[in-house]
């Protein structure tokens, strides 16, 4: 059989509107549509270049019950794949599920409209589709697991959280090799999940994950019924299978979520596959910019012009930039804030200038550390560093020994 050409991508995250502002032409804010448009690139792509379906590993908004205007400019977009005859696999990640177990999840108006060639998977399951170009393949999904769901028998309860969450890996590994026992080894197979899996890499996702995390371990995931194992749900592109087959990758995010995702590259993988063998290649998307500004001036005579002389050097056109300043604090009020954001007036959007100040004593603390020093020690080093005259200080230390003691 012929190839198929399958694009994974996973964690949108529609909705996130740090370091943004409002963007006058659509009213919407300025974060929320770099995601967007970062969505869009990922749509042309797959038009222009033929794919044969397209794998979304989960985690289309940011919070669970997104806007009607978030839903809408999502399904736009899906829909414009759909239309063009490519199957969409949609997979539930941990921002799409509800609150509440028998509520709705945020993508799944895609499975009540019955929208065509678009698949939402809020279970583990196996499907059969065929691809844009007649191909058939094995999909098995799995979604981000619940662990109410997962730990809901009576015999679970009164468990230690550590058997539990021991069970709860248990049972996805259960369900997941459940799932290969299913696979026909005469047709091509992919495993797509949104769910985190051992030896792999974290990013700033920690600082957007909703619950208790369940791991799976990545031998269960490298079972030959698999020819491909699409991930979601870590936002940090890697491949955990050390370019053996199946690869086992993460695609990514489409977007920075902050300044932990600084020097990460961020985009969508492309996979040529057919029965035993997949071959795959990352994409680089547009994603914004973030740029950090270090500056170290306690030495400097001039703080302002070397802080200056550093964001210069700098490419901040269109980026999310923070500075981080080290100053004496008889710098302090040499650097100038305004003349600083007329700098990076080329910015996008200027997180902060911090200041990190140098105190006089804590260089009088000779290097030791606070909580190794005596009372009288300590309040000898504070009386120095408010340049305290000797004679008064001894005077001070003979008052305060009266009190240490318990004395009158």
């Amino acid at each position: 059989m012929n190839g198929i050409r399958i694009l994974h991508l996973a964690d949108i995250h529609i909705g996130l509107e740090s370091y943004g502002r409002l963007d006058p032409a659509t009213g919407l804010n300025g974060r929320v549509m770099d995601f967007l448009r970062r969505l869009s690139e990922v749509v042309e792509y797959a038009l222009e270049h033929e794919v044969d379906l397209v794998l979304f590993a989960g985690d289309a908004y940011k919070t669970r019950d997104p806007n009607s205007t978030y839903r809408r400019e999502f399904a736009r977009r899906i829909k414009r794949l759909a239309d063009a005859g490519i199957p969409v696999v949609l997979v539930v990640g941990n921002h799409d599920l509800p609150v509440q177990e028998k509520k709705a999840s945020s993508i799944d108006i895609f499975r009540t409209l019955e929208v065509p060639n678009v698949v939402v998977a809020g279970r583990d399951r196996l499907h059969r589709l065929t691809t844009r170009r007649g191909g058939v393949i094995q999909v098995a999904t799995v979604p981000y697991p619940i662990r109410q769901r997962l730990l809901s028998r009576e015999e679970h309860k009164g468990k230690t959280i550590a058997e539990l969450d021991a069970l709860v890996q248990q049972i996805v590994a259960e369900n997941i090799q459940a799932l290969a026992a299913q696979v026909d080894p005469a047709l091509p197979a992919v495993l797509v999940g949104h769910f985190s899996v051992s030896e792999a890499k974290f990013g700033s996702e920690r600082s957007v994950m909703l619950g208790r995390d369940v791991v799976v371990l990545k031998s269960i995931l490298t079972d030959p019924a698999w020819d491909y194992v699409a991930l979601g749900h870590i936002h940090r592109h890697q491949e955990l299978n050390g370019g053996q087959q199946p690869p086992i990758v993460y695609c990514g995010s489409l977007e920075r979520i902050d300044f932990g995702e600084e020097k990460e590259d961020k985009g969508f993988v492309i996979v040529d596959m057919r029965r035993g063998q997949a071959d795959w290649t990352f994409h680089k998307v547009a994603a914004r910019p973030f740029v950090t500004i270090r500056a170290d001036l306690r030495q400097e005579a001039d703080p302002q012009a070397a802080l200056l002389a550093a964001i210069a050097r700098h490419n901040v056109v269109d980026a999310v930039v923070r500075v981080i300043v080290q100053l004496q604090a008889d710098q302090e009020g040499l650097i100038r804030d305004t003349d600083v954001r007329a700098a990076l007036k080329e910015a996008y959007f200027v997180a902060g200038v911090s200041k990190e100040i140098e105190r006089p004593y804590r260089q009088r603390l000779g290097g030791e550390s606070p909580e190794g020093l005596t009372p009288a020690e300590l309040l000898a080093r504070y009386l120095e560093s408010k340049d305290t005259p000797p004679e008064r200080i001894e005077v001070l230390l003979d008052y305060a020994e009266t009190i240490f003691q318990g004395g009158e």
